[in-house]
């Protein structure tokens, strides 16, 4: 039997756990049907999107002939020279490629960079309303905090930033095959952009992880021209998208909920907490990339056939209440905290310290700037965007007081 559940349905995004129950009493995998993946088993248990995300050898996230899962025939070439990733990658092509910039995302790299993300995060909170009331905060904070963090990171001129977004908005609305067609234009000219950056740091080096790149590039042997682009691409993007929903989504529980706010501002030391309740309830990623199924297995008692796909359902996992007691119920002072959000296995998120720095820095920046901040609509009236697999606000409209 085949569950039919619209995971980019605005009923879904408001309320995941009511559907996530729903699926979990009929199995820890369920059949379903996910947009451009098609038939796919879901995971609804922590215990089994653990078992998928951590079993690298039966889980694949390439078929025979090493195609990557999810690339249809009908996917234009630019898309899939973009799949050259180490999110894309199994043994040992994953290693080779996250060996390459592991380093700068470390925890003592991270932490060298706060203060120029809290600079970066206080520069923007005091810019939110310049341009008047009520302000979005997606598109006025939460999308441009971690675009500059990843900007300076990368060596990039934030004056190519408003280029950036609008790549980011158009990859964020990609839904279906027509999405993916009418962006494929917009992919022709990121790769443009990104060989330009590369050929200039090739002549002139410069600072940044690009020119980093480059100087490993020339050692030879280690990436590819098209790895390079899709590392960059990458990094880029989903290295500013998901943080960008973690930080807006974060904003939107605290305001639908003040007192929530006020215990957050009265101790800062606190936010660390915070944000692990905010990935772990909030949920931006909100399942694993689809695998392919080498060998039947049983996950979780459930028979699993070879060439079949699985996706896990990250925030399913995060509302198992094997996994958290009260899952349901969001609490900011939540300890111990085990959450998905990141993964697990060998694709455990890179940026990890990055994104949870981002996130206590954002918010940090933006109540300390703007502490009587308020939702300019009712909380009924937001809307999500309809891309599966990705829970984002459309927009979050927000007045000083």
């Amino acid at each position: 039997m085949t569950i039919r559940v619209d995971f980019a349905s605005e009923s879904f995004f408001r309320d995941p756990a009511q559907t996530v129950a729903a699926l979990r009493a009929a199995a820890p995998v369920v059949r379903g049907r996910f947009p451009i993946v098609g038939p796919v088993w879901v995971t609804t248990t922590y215990a089994a999107a653990a078992q998928v995300l951590k079993d690298a050898s039966t889980f694949t996230l390439r078929k025979e002939g090493g195609r990557p899962v999810g690339l249809r025939w009908w996917m234009p070439r630019s898309v899939a020279a973009l799949t050259s990733n180490m999110l894309t990658q199994d043994e040992p092509d994953h290693t080779r490629l996250r060996s390459i910039v592991d380093e700068a995302f470390r925890r003592r790299a991270v932490l060298s960079m706060e203060q120029n993300i809290r600079a970066i995060a206080e520069q923007l909170a005091s810019e939110l309303f310049t341009q008047g009331e009520p302000a979005d905060l997606v598109a006025r904070y939460a999308r441009l905090v971690p675009l500059s963090v990843i900007c300076e990171l990368l060596g990039l001129p934030l004056a190519d930033r408003p280029q950036f977004i609008a790549w980011a908005n158009a990859m964020g609305r990609l839904s279906g095959v027509i999405d993916f067609l009418r962006v494929s234009f917009g992919l022709k000219k990121m790769r443009r952009y990104f060989e330009a950056r590369l050929a200039e740091a090739r002549a002139h080096g410069g600072e940044g992880l690009i020119a980093e790149l480059v100087r490993v590039e020339r050692e030879g042997g280690r990436i590819t021209g098209d790895e390079l682009i899709s590392m960059l691409f990458l990094l880029l993007l989903a290295g500013s998208e998901t943080t960008t929903h973690l930080i807006s989504g974060s904003v939107f529980e605290l305001l639908k909920d003040p007192s929530k706010r006020d215990w957050l501002a009265e101790d800062w030391s606190r936010a660390g907490l915070a944000v692990e309740e905010f990935l772990r309830f909030v949920a931006p990623v909100q399942f694993s990339k689809p695998r392919y199924i080498r060998h039947d297995v049983e996950v979780e008692g459930v028979a699993l056939k070879r060439g079949e796909q699985v996706m896990a359902m990250l925030v399913a996992a995060n509302l198992d209440p094997d996994a958290n007691a009260h899952s349901d119920e969001f609490d900011l002072a939540r300890h111990p905290n085990r959450h998905l959000s990141f993964g697990t296995g060998i694709h455990f998120c890179l940026g990890h310290q990055l994104a949870r720095l981002e996130a206590i820095c954002a918010l940090k920046a933006l109540f300390t700037r703007w502490p009587s901040l308020k939702l300019a609509v009712a909380p009924a009236e937001i809307r999500w965007r309809k891309r599966p697999g990705l829970r984002s606000l459309q927009r979050l409209p927000v007045v000083a007081r």
